[in-house]
């Protein structure tokens, strides 16, 4: 696709603050002067916000203070007048009753920080796992001249001689020590190796999964995603984000005009290439949703079906973020993808060219990490989408993180009717359950939880553990974090808060799951299923006042994004005028 950028010198929507003689323009200028600003910047140039999402309660982003001294550097270097403005910073590690929530109040805030303030371009900086999302949706809407730059991923978490990953391995310890196989004092002793160092998880857990995405998407400026987060080049990409942005503005480039339906294209078969995180799905419908592009969970199943694991990176594989960087990082797999016919070259990004033209000259340093086309993870990678009177809308599994021998299934229901019920029964040994059960989990959704908490991977119960099993099929409404692992159904569409199916299965019923004819099915004559549903009664609780109540009234599904159902579609709002 080709650009043709807008004439320049012209007049930039920040001059409508600064420039000018009037008493409005003083007023600006003379209250932005007193940090001690000359009055040559003022004159036109560029004036670019740096929406940091830095913040001591987001510990992936705790680094994101000093990236923005980078920043800001490179865009004093092109010629711009960068301005840090501190943004809302939804915190994986924080947030009560989870970060999802918070998604959409990040995105509507941010939204109208950009749409409000006299700036005229906007670096998104950018780590932990929602804040990517919310400043991509704030920056689909307004429609400014936006590129994103991430914290980057910690390094290799090491214990006891083993490469340790951050989450994956918590959840692995964890059953371990339920198993009876590590103790507490090991558990503890592992707390600190397993994140070691500023940055995000080291797995393609959703912050690198979300990172590997807005660089497919054209967002990030080649070779972005992986950079540790205290690698020296890490500070030089930032830095190089800050030269970059000043140019986008001069030359009006867009993110209407990067984030097309090609990009999306790319960006979910990037996905099943790296075994990205099932949260990818939820975000990237949100995002399309907010450029006003129908991609949907079809597209999904449709485009992911044929691409093959070729990241052999925990939860799904082997290695962790440290070892994808120096094998060649992102570019590589996009040259994979471009010569199997399963990208779309021509499309834009924040450099200005093509994407394949970015990725070409790729060369891959690591073939055990980026593996070679005919020795994939998994020859069928993706994001498995499986519907039936269970999930009429839909429900998503990840087929590189799963268990082969589960793939088709039948299997008992044992039913939790929420994350306590499941909390205060799980670890009973009386408990009526063995793996061949599915473990069904309810009221976990968007509405219901509220805010889709990553709670889908649910523990095994103990006793199961002790027989040397590690994977059950769990079945719910919820997420799960993009470092778990296993044969897990989620997003499970409609939810059970607003009535799904999922609402009204009981245990003993009996369940059917085959991935491969993307099917689940519930064992109950369609006379009982609508039997069921006709007196079903919602038992999650409803907020009436604050965001909570906002976010419980207008959210929407999993399988559209769970994004606020106002906010979809909403590109080319004006991006606001000064009214002082």
């Amino acid at each position: 696709m080709s650009f043709t950028p807008a004439p320049w010198p012209r007049k930039l929507r920040s001059q409508e603050w600064y420039g000018g003689t009037t008493k409005d323009s003083i007023y600006h200028r003379g209250w932005l002067k007193n940090q001690g600003y000359p009055d040559d910047l003022f004159d036109g140039r560029p004036i670019i916000g740096v929406l940091n999402t830095w913040s001591d309660l987001t510990p992936c982003n705790g680094h994101l203070r000093e990236l923005a001294e980078k920043v800001k550097a490179g865009i004093w270097e092109a010629g711009g007048f960068p301005v840090e403005v501190p943004v809302f910073s939804a915190s994986e590690n924080t947030f009560r009753p989870t970060a999802m929530m918070f998604r959409n109040l990040a995105a509507l805030s941010i939204e109208e920080q950009m749409r409000g303030q006299p700036i005229d371009g906007a670096v998104l900086l950018v780590g932990c796992d929602k804040t990517t999302p919310s400043l991509l949706m704030a920056a689909a809407s307004v429609d400014m001249p936006a590129i994103v730059v991430t914290g980057g991923p910690m390094l290799n978490g090491w214990f006891h001689g083993e490469a340790v990953g951050a989450g994956t391995h918590l959840w692995r310890f964890s059953e371990a020590v339920k198993a009876g196989e590590m103790t507490q004092q090991e558990f503890l002793d592992a707390e600190s190796a397993v994140t070691r160092s500023s940055g995000t998880c080291n797995t393609m857990g959703t912050a690198s999964s979300m990172a590997s995405m807005a660089e497919a998407l054209g967002m990030a400026l080649s070779g972005n995603a992986a950079i540790p987060a205290v690698d020296a080049r890490r500070r030089t990409m930032a830095q190089l984000t800050g030269r970059r942005i000043v140019q986008m503005v001069k030359d009006d480039l867009k993110p209407s005009d990067i984030l097309t339906r090609e990009a999306f294209e790319n960006a979910i078969r990037v996905n099943g290439a790296v075994g990205g995180s099932t949260n990818t799905v939820v975000h990237l419908l949100a995002i399309a949703g907010r450029v006003g592009i129908d991609i949907t969970l079809d597209d999904w199943d449709r485009l992911g079906r044929d691409v093959s694991t070729i990241v052999d990176l925990q939860p799904s594989g082997r290695f962790l973020m440290e070892e994808f960087y120096y094998a060649g990082g992102l570019p590589v797999v996009l040259k994979r993808l471009g010569e199997a016919g399963q990208l779309h070259r021509e499309a834009l990004t924040v450099s200005g060219a093509q994407i394949w033209d970015e990725v070409k000259g790729a060369i891959n340093y690591n073939e055990e990490v980026i593996r070679p086309a005919d020795k994939p993870l998994t020859e069928k990678g993706g994001i498995a989408v499986l519907r039936g009177n269970i999930a009429p809308n839909g429900a998503i599994l990840k087929p590189s993180a799963a268990s082969p021998h589960l793939m088709k299934h039948t299997g008992r229901a044992v039913v939790f009717e929420d994350i306590d019920d499941y909390k205060a029964k799980i670890n009973d040994d009386a408990l009526d359950i063995d793996e061949t059960c599915i473990m069904v989990l309810k009221n976990c959704g968007p509405r219901g939880y509220p805010g889709m908490a990553e709670v889908g991977n649910m523990g095994l119960p103990p006793k199961v553990l002790k027989k040397g099993i590690t994977d059950m099929i769990r079945l719910s409404d919820a997420r799960m974090s993009g470092t778990a692992y296993g044969t897990v159904i989620l997003h499970t569409s409609p939810e059970a808060a607003v009535g799904g199916p999922l609402a009204v299965v009981r245990t003993g019923d009996m369940i059917e799951v085959d991935v491969a004819a993307r099917r689940i099915h519930l064992d109950v004559t369609e006379e009982d299923l609508a039997a069921r549903l006709a007196g079903w009664e919602p038992t999650h609780d409803r907020a009436t006042s604050g965001y909570e109540w906002l976010h419980q009234t207008h959210v929407g599904g999993a399988d559209t994004g769970a994004d606020l159902d106002f906010l979809k579609g909403c590109r080319g709002a004006a991006v606001g005028k000064d009214s002082h």
